[in-house]
């Protein structure tokens, strides 16, 4: 008789047998860099669009912080973090994020007429007509860095039906139109725009006043800490409701047009 100990050793080794080798859990290299193409490739395209080595021409305006840093209203990071925290990024909340947000909706049927009516509220925002000229002029030049780069089919058409209806271009719209050749989802979208505007402003600040990089850096974390809620907030932002207006900052961009010397261009 075999003792139960062997019995059970020989059960074992059969059941072993029988069910085979686990299943690998490493994936191929060629699988793991389609899955990484079909999901992930946007990633670099954003990170591209929002580089200040990216040609928008965005790196030459200040868009207002000139004119209040002549003004002695901005003078240091600490009076530099209540004009980002207090005017800047509200206005960022209520009117980039949001128009971003429409048109990248708009853009996926996409529905023309209504991309149509996000550029001219983008443009109207904009009370000062310098600042209305260099946002004009940074929405065309990325709007078409998405057609010559990326040769994508929506990009042509939006560049064609702007020219045609003489539409005022509009970074928000062309970030969303970015957005939509690259297959990036919105919240990744409003996160890059978020990013490069904070960012934008900051490098801007570090060329007018006595700053330095780790100051500006703890103003961007911070910054960059709030804004899951701002995005979060902005995609929820009726169209109806979208737009921001202070006019500390507009006079301030309005002196600039007529300022005896100036670094920046707006």
């Amino acid at each position: 008789m075999k003792s139960a100990r062997a019995t059970s050793t020989k059960s074992r080794g059969s059941r072993r047998k029988e069910a085979g080798p686990k299943p690998c859990l490493v994936t191929s290299a060629a699988t793991e860099t389609k899955a990484g193409s079909d999901s992930y490739a946007w990633i670099g395209g954003l990170l591209q669009a929002g580089d200040s080595f990216y040609p928008t021409g965005s790196y030459a305006h200040s868009f207002g912080l000139e004119g209040l840093a002549q003004a002695g209203v901005v003078r240091d990071q600490a009076s530099l973090g209540k004009f980002l925290f207090l005017s800047a990024l509200p206005a960022l909340r209520r009117s980039d994020l949001p128009l971003a947000a429409h048109a990248w909706r708009a853009l996926e049927a996409p529905d023309w007429n209504r991309v149509g009516e996000i550029s001219v509220l983008s443009s109207s925002l904009k009370t000062a007509s310098e600042a209305r000229a260099a946002a004009s002029n940074i929405g065309r030049q990325r709007a078409e860095l998405a057609a010559s780069l990326h040769a994508h089919p929506l990009a042509r058409e939006y560049l064609r039906r702007a020219s045609a209806t003489d539409w005022p271009f509009s970074p928000p719209v062309s970030a969303a139109l970015e957005g939509r050749v690259l297959g990036a989802p919105l919240s990744a979208v409003l996160a890059g725009v978020y990013y490069a505007s904070v960012a934008s402003l900051l490098a801007a600040a570090m060329k007018l006043l006595r700053l330095g990089q780790n100051g500006c850096q703890t103003l961007l974390t911070t910054a960059m800490r709030q804004s899951a809620a701002d995005i979060a907030a902005a995609m929820d932002t009726p169209f109806e409701e979208i737009g921001w207006f202070n006019p500390w900052l507009d006079i301030a961009a309005a002196r600039h047009e007529t300022a005896d010397g100036r670094l920046f261009i707006s």
